[in-house]
């Protein structure tokens, strides 16, 4: 109830604003959290992390690692944050995030606005250490060599981290989504594995990628992700689609995500499952806002889950209610283990 007010006061408000507002009701403790929600069904290994329950809260929501201590105690089963730059960067001039009600869905344009690698990497120090915390990588705006970017932040952030995402999907950095090509993926890759490779501590390292890809493309990053001996692959970031909105708001420029998302992101994570074979871990992210979306990725190949934007309009309390709602699924249907449904219903998306 409190949490539902609260919702409604913030949507009066500018969205950025009200975002911001969010992430300080989380570190005022005035957001009622449950703690870690867990059972033997929903505990899950994936490369090589051991999480409570698959769902966790995608990198965006906390860009600079500002309210790690209640976000973990929130029901997540693994947490992202980020998206890093080596140097601060402001992003792209406000407006740049927009909700579209009419549609549970938001376009943002950020263009990964945050406060660096030195900023983030201080309170990621401070970390709560009984969570899977990770960091989504960035490469900065003018940077002239953005692959080493990649690995720097690597490098700096590496010893407070569970793992490390690299982000090469999103549509709001200019060019960004070309090193998504099979010879600069490879490269960037393998830039960023070398370094890991060479950490006191080696964490998993993860892709994520974008949902307007086509088959052949999809092919080359399963190839690619296998050659290189990335850990898992996220799938997927923002779309650049705007089929079927009804939002006031569905003109303006930037990645889509919620709602619309789902059908589109599945449908990429269920081929990109069927061509890897389970050799490498996915995790299901665009569109989910319920235990019956978070299950349908699973089915489609997914490890585990991650959403954010359903947030806007459920609050941080879906989190727990995804994961509890999850298990009584996986019951039902007599799955022992997340592990056990993985793969399961991906012919319907094929």
């Amino acid at each position: 109830m409190i949490e539902r007010l609260g919702l409604a006061a913030l949507h009066r408000l500018d969205p950025e604003t009200a975002h911001g507002l969010s992430i300080k009701a989380l570190q005022a403790g005035l957001v009622p959290l449950p703690g870690p929600v867990t059972s033997p069904r929903l505990r899950t290994r994936m490369a090589g992390l051991d999480l409570p329950n698959p769902v966790g809260l995608a990198a965006g929501f906390d860009k600079n690692a500002e309210a790690l201590a209640p976000l973990a105690r929130a029901g997540f089963g693994f947490i992202e944050v980020g998206a890093a730059t080596p140097r601060p960067q402001p992003g792209n001039p406000r407006p740049r995030l927009f909700r579209l009600t009419e549609d549970r869905a938001a376009i943002n344009r950020f263009g990964f606005n945050n406060q660096g690698m030195e900023a983030i990497a201080a309170r990621l120090a401070k970390r709560p250490r009984d969570a899977v915390i990770g960091l989504n990588l960035g490469a900065n705006k003018d940077s002239t060599d953005r692959p080493g970017d990649f690995a720097r932040v690597l490098a700096h952030c590496a010893a407070h981290l569970d793992f490390a995402t690299v982000n090469v999907s999103s549509p709001n950095t200019e060019k960004l989504r070309d090193l998504q090509g099979r010879a600069a993926l490879t490269a960037l890759l393998s830039g960023v594995i070398e370094t890991r490779d060479a950490l006191a501590r080696p964490i998993p390292v993860f892709l994520k990628i974008a949902p307007d890809l086509s088959e052949d493309e999809i092919a080359d990053i399963a190839a690619v992700a296998r050659d290189t001996g990335v850990d898992a692959v996220i799938a997927t970031n923002t779309t650049l689609s705007r089929e079927g909105l009804k939002s006031p708001h569905k003109g303006e420029a930037g990645g889509l995500s919620g709602a619309p998302l789902f059908d589109k992101s599945t449908r990429v994570l269920a081929r990109l499952s069927a061509l890897t074979e389970g050799e490498i871990p996915l995790i299901g992210v665009g569109g989910i806002s319920n235990a019956e979306q978070a299950y349908a990725k699973i089915r489609a190949g997914a490890s585990a889950v991650q959403f954010y934007t359903a947030m806007v309009y459920g609050g941080v309390a879906l989190a727990a209610e995804i994961a509890r709602g999850l298990d009584a699924l996986l019951a039902r249907d007599g799955f022992a283990s997340v592990a056990e449904a993985v793969g399961t219903g991906r012919k319907d998306w094929l």
